[in-house]
């Protein structure tokens, strides 16, 4: 089911502010890693929002991933600072890990390792 131009809307603005949160405000709790908000998913009522976060650098996300929801309270009252006057009521915000890279980087890896012979030459 594809999102509504509202929810699309909603999740750029999101994004775009947690990034921020992120980078800005408490950078802090992260040391030398980079966090990435790499999407937004919103639920169709905009009360729920899904972020979904990639750590650059980092030796250990989940545990990264474990700070931030530790500080979820403190995340939502920055954002909700900042998007007061463009919404009502501030979604509850769920993180996730963003593992689309490690399966890329691991896809990389089964293909390279497979041993495939070369292709016979056609004759014409």
């Amino acid at each position: 089911m594809s999102e509504s131009k509202r929810q699309q809307k909603f999740s750029r603005l999101l994004q775009k502010e947690l990034s921020e949160i992120f980078q800005r405000d408490i950078p802090h709790l992260f040391k030398n890693t980079m966090v990435t908000v790499t999407d937004v998913r919103v639920s169709p009522d905009l009360s729920v929002a899904k972020a979904f976060l990639s750590f650059m650098l980092a030796p250990n996300q989940q545990q990264l991933l474990d700070v931030v929801n530790e500080r979820k309270a403190e995340v939502r009252n920055m954002l909700g600072r900042r998007i007061r006057k463009e919404v009502r009521h501030v979604p509850e915000l769920v993180f996730f890990l963003n593992e689309s890279a490690d399966y890329a980087a691991h896809m990389d890896r089964v293909i390279s390792s497979l041993d495939i012979p070369p292709a016979p030459d056609e004759e014409e």
